[in-house]
C-alpha cells in the first residue's frame, strides 16, 4: 500500500489498479471514501480503460478483428508500477504486456497521478500512445463516496449540489448495461438532485449533456461534504450499488455501446483518437470540506 499526506489530508493507493483505497481529512476526521464491502461492492475508486461502461456482447471489432473486453476494461485489474514519489504526489504506470495485447492491440502507457494541494486531491491521468498507429481509447473515473458522511445522518439526508442550473436528459440503461436510443427527460430547471437509493435500483444515471464542471455531495445538517471538479470531461455517470451507503460521481471521456451500436471501435460514441507517440492528458479533483 503507498500513502500520501500534506498537513490536511491523508490518502492510500493500491498497486493494483493504481485505486484509491481511503481519504482522510485530519481535520474534520472523516474518511470520504467507500470501505470496499464486499456485500455491495468491493472495489473503491477504480480506473476505467480503454473503455468505459459495458460493450455489446462484451465485444468490439477493429482492422477485421474482434476483440473481447468486459466491463470498463482491464486497467481496474492490472499491477501498476509506482515510478515517482515526492511531498506532494505519487505516480503510478501501467504498460501494455501479453496480455493486454489479446484484448487491445496497441501499445499504450497509462501514467496515474495523485497530488494534494491543501484539501484537495488533483487526478491526472496521462495516456501514452507507444506505437506507430493511431489509437482508440476512453478513460474515465469511478469513485465511491461515503453518503452518510457523517454518523447520525442518513442516505436520504444528502443532495447532489450542481455548480449551474440544468435542464437535461438521463440516458438509461438497459439489463445488459447498454445505452438505450431515447433519452429520459430528468433535471429540469435546477441545480440539486436529491439521494435516494431507489434512484438507482436500474442502473446508474447517465448524463451526456450537464452544463456543470462541478458536483458536491452535500447535507443541510452537516457542513461537511465533497466536491467533484471535472471539467472538460463529456460524460457523467452518478451509481449506487443497491441499497449501499455509498454514491459514485464518475468523470468520464468515453461512454457504454449503445443497444444499436456498430460495435467498431473506432465508430464508438465518445471513443478518443490518438496519434502515435502523442500523449493524452486530463485532470480531475476531489475537494474534502
Amino acid at each position: 500500500m503507498n500513502r500520501l499526506e500534506n498537513e490536511i489530508l491523508s490518502i492510500s493507493i493500491a498497486a493494483k489498479g493504481a485505486e484509491l483505497q481511503s481519504i482522510y481529512n485530519k481535520e474534520t476526521q472523516l474518511d470520504y471514501l467507500w470501505d470496499g464491502n464486499p456485500a455491495f461492492w468491493s472495489k473503491r475508486s477504480p480506473i476505467l480503460f480503454p473503455i468505459v461502461g459495458g460493450l455489446k456482447n462484451n465485444e468490439y471489432s477493429f482492422n477485421h478483428h474482434t476483440y473481447q473486453l468486459s466491463r470498463h476494461g482491464f486497467a481496474r485489474d492490472k499491477e501498476f508500477t509506482c515510478i515517482q514519489q515526492t511531498e506532494n504526489s505519487i505516480s503510478f504506470s501501467l504498460q501494455n504486456d501479453e496480455e493486454t495485447i489479446l484484448k487491445y492491440p496497441f501499445q499504450f502507457e497509462l501514467i496515474i497521478t495523485y497530488t494534494l494541494q491543501s484539501n484537495k486531491i488533483n487526478i491526472t491521468y496521462s495516456v501514452k500512445n507507444k506505437g506507430t498507429n493511431k489509437m482508440w481509447f476512453s478513460v474515465g473515473a469511478h469513485p465511491a463516496f461515503r453518503v452518510p458522511l457523517v454518523e447520525g445522518t442518513h442516505f436520504e439526508d444528502y443532495f447532489l449540489s450542481f455548480n449551474r442550473f440544468e435542464n437535461t436528459a438521463r440516458y438509461p440503461l438497459n439489463k445488459e448495461g447498454l445505452l438505450k436510443e431515447d433519452p429520459e427527460i430528468f433535471l429540469q430547471n435546477t441545480d440539486e438532485l436529491s439521494l435516494e437509493k431507489p434512484l438507482f435500483y436500474e442502473d446508474a444515471l447517465v448524463f451526456k449533456t450537464l452544463e456543470s464542471t462541478s458536483i458536491s455531495i452535500e447535507s443541510k445538517k452537516t457542513p461537511h461534504g465533497i466536491t467533484i471538479d471535472f471539467k472538460g470531461f463529456p460524460f457523467m455517470g452518478i451509481w449506487n450499488a443497491k441499497n449501499a451507503d455509498f454514491v459514485c460521481v464518475e468523470p468520464w471521456h468515453g461512454i457504454a455501446d449503445s443497444e444499436n451500436t456498430s460495435g467498431k471501435l473506432d465508430k464508438k460514441e465518445g471513443i478518443l483518437a490518438l496519434d502515435a507517440h502523442k500523449t493524452f492528458n486530463t485532470t480531475w479533483s476531489i475537494t474534502l470540506f
